[in-house]
């Protein structure tokens, strides 16, 4: 009997030295990227074999681990559905497919249930990405009961992944992070930015959308570099506890590299508080890390987007001050120059009361304005709005000019505003004009000595003897002889009220060099 128990305690601890192990990024719940060569890796005993069973297809794939014990494989989704499947996973001491006329029993074995195939997106940032729906202590999200009451509609359409907040000074393998579906006792812990995209997706394309929450709360662009970019810039590393959320690379580190290769269609960005005050360096950074991540990623032919969300309006020590205006400017010139990239204006969601909450409420537009630019750009989606209306160039034109207010062809009463010279203001993505003529705050005039005064503006039209056809704006500032620059919430805490006719907001900008 001692011999017998000992022999049972000798197998015990040989099985569990060849235990397959996978990854809970590959655990149940999980959603594959759909029509693809997905991605899937884990570890075994080294010079074993690992044998992958896809449900959709039941087709079977084989490979042998690494000197480490490592394996990885490719295999082919099928295209999106709400049809729920099983992905098995079997460790072999030697490889299945040559032993014939021979069972051979695996060594151990692993399961991933309730797998949908859709679409995967990764969601990564700082707190305003990682922002809850049930939000942080007093900063509620907007609407959250109600989104939270409704979630077990989407229980097989929405899925995230919450990634562990784990900071490391050395890339690492394994990171904790389970999907979880989405329902009215799970929404809550779900990254509000992240859900609300999600659900715009899955209303407009009808497949399952899964979401990697990757984010940490006041995380610098810096900490989701590695070590070798980091020291090719003056500021090097300094070092830091793993756990500072200021510290570099530890995100980078500790979240991101485990996950690297997991198949997606693409990348969120919610980021930059931490970051203000350094735009001119921010827009190199973060166009290194993005083609950087790219690269990790090595999706064959696959340009993976990035689409990220403007600096929320805040006090940043004075909301007066233009530091914050200078870092959205330095996103939007981003999103012009990046390949395959975008940014969200969120100039208009926020309220008075928010100048010292830097978690703004809002959490469902920015959602949704994010899943309007991969709509149209990266699902084909016709007649949708999705880009902001920017300020092109503007034009000193005489008030007095017959066609200077013309609204659908007709000539109406010239603005009383309107003396002497005024400034037509012309913008892109604005074809339909705006949502509003008159009662548009925010815009100011500079004069001759640098001094900013609040502007009149109103929208106009023309068709006939003008600068650009169509629609445009007129801006008129008596007090000022002579307009040297115009900006539009071009401040740290500015609430911008104009859009166009999508309901998209105008980008904050200046004129002024």
């Amino acid at each position: 009997m001692k011999r017998l128990f000992s022999f049972a305690i000798c197998s015990l601890i040989a099985l569990a030295a060849n235990a397959l192990e996978i990854p809970e990024i590959f655990g149940d719940n999980m959603i594959l990227q759909q029509n693809t060569q997905c991605k899937l890796w884990g570890w075994a005993e080294k010079g074993n074999y690992v044998r992958i069973v896809t449900g959709w297809d039941r087709r079977e794939y084989v490979v042998k681990t690494d000197g480490e014990g490592a394996w990885k494989v490719e295999v082919q989704t099928p295209a999106a559905s709400y049809a729920n499947y099983t992905v098995s996973f079997a460790e072999f001491q030697q490889d299945p497919n040559t032993i014939k006329g021979k069972k051979q029993e695996p060594v151990a074995v692993a399961e991933s249930k309730d797998v949908l195939v859709g679409e995967v997106w990764f969601c990564s940032g700082q707190s305003n990405m990682e922002m809850p729906l049930g939000g942080f202590w007093n900063c509620p999200v907007e609407g959250a009961n109600e989104t939270i009451l409704k979630a077990r509609k989407y229980n097989n359409a929405i899925r995230c992944a919450t990634i562990a907040k784990d900071g490391k000074q050395e890339p690492q393998k394994k990171v904790a992070g389970k999907w979880e579906k989405a329902d009215i006792q799970t929404a809550a812990r779900f990254s509000a930015c992240a859900y609300y995209f999600a659900e715009t997706l899955v209303e407009v394309l009808d497949v399952p959308v899964g979401v990697i929450n990757c984010s940490w709360g006041g995380s610098c662009v810096e900490g989701w570099l590695p070590k070798e970019i980091l020291l090719t810039y003056p500021d090097g590393l300094v070092p830091m506890d793993d756990t500072d959320y200021h510290a570099k690379m530890v995100m980078y580190n500790g979240m991101l590299a485990p996950l690297a290769g997991y198949t997606i269609k693409g990348f969120l960005w919610n980021q930059g508080e931490s970051n203000v005050g350094r735009e001119k360096e921010y827009i190199e950074r973060f166009s290194t890390m993005t083609r950087h991540w790219r690269k990790l990623w090595n999706q064959p032919n696959d340009h993976l987007p990035i689409y990220t969300v403007e600096l929320p309006a805040y006090r940043y020590g004075n909301g007066d001050g233009i530091d914050a205006a200078k870092f959205r400017a330095a996103q939007h010139q981003i999103a012009r120059e990046l390949e395959y990239s975008g940014c969200v204006c969120t100039s208009d969601l926020i309220y008075d009361h928010e100048i010292d909450q830097i978690h703004g409420c809002k959490k469902k537009e920015i959602g949704e304005r994010l899943a309007f630019l991969a709509l149209t750009r990266d699902y084909g989606v016709e007649g949708l709005g999705a880009d902001a209306p920017e300020f092109e160039y503007m034009k000193e034109v005489d008030a007095n000019a017959d066609d200077q207010m013309v609204i659908a062809g007709t000539a109406v009463d010239k603005n009383p505003n309107a003396v002497g010279k005024v400034l037509h203001l012309y913008f892109t993505n604005s074809t339909d004009g705006f949502d509003r003529m008159a009662g548009i705050e925010g815009f100011e005039a500079q004069d001759a000595e640098g001094k900013w005064h609040k502007a009149i503006v109103w929208s106009s039209s023309a068709w006939k003897n003008v600068e650009r056809q169509g629609c445009y704006l007129t801006l008129a500032c008596p007090e000022v002889k002579e307009i040297k620059n115009v900006r539009y919430c071009f401040k740290n805490f500015a609430i911008g009220n104009l859009h166009n006719s999508r309901g998209l907001p105008v980008v904050p900008f200046t004129t002024e060099k």
